[in-house]
């Protein structure tokens, strides 16, 4: 069995909401299940590391939950957070800007090698 996993978020954005819990969802349980799990932010996604953006970011109709909500509860349950520097650049966002769960910043080579690594499964969102 696989003890890593890596999560790319590409077309996950804050201009679709509805869709961005389940990425979250997906590496808390992860995490849950000792697994260790990496998401990489690439693309719009980088806007949902600004501080502020997801917090405001209802899931659902209901509104019960927002987006930070479940990045929360994945953070807290030790996945690690990773904003592509290219992405930060093409937003204008520096790490000063960003929730404090980010770990760092880590890119295409970062997320490839995990790719090509026998223990590592990947998802891409």
């Amino acid at each position: 069995m696989k003890s890593s996993l890596a999560i790319l978020l590409w077309a996950t954005s804050p201009e679709a909401p509805h869709l961005c819990a389940t990425p979250f969802f997906n590496a808390a349980v992860a995490a849950a299940l000792d697994i260790e799990v990496e998401i990489y932010f690439t693309s719009q996604s980088v806007k949902l590391l600004e501080k502020g953006v997801a917090q405001a970011l209802p899931t659902g109709p209901r509104e019960r939950m927002t987006v930070y909500d479940f990045m929360l509860h994945a953070a807290e349950n030790g996945v690690r957070f990773y904003a592509c520097s290219h992405a930060l650049e093409e937003y204008e966002l520096a790490l000063a800007d960003l929730i404090p769960q980010v770990t760092g910043m880590a890119g295409a080579a970062t997320y490839v090698s995990r790719c090509m690594d026998e223990s590592w499964s990947t998802l891409v969102y």
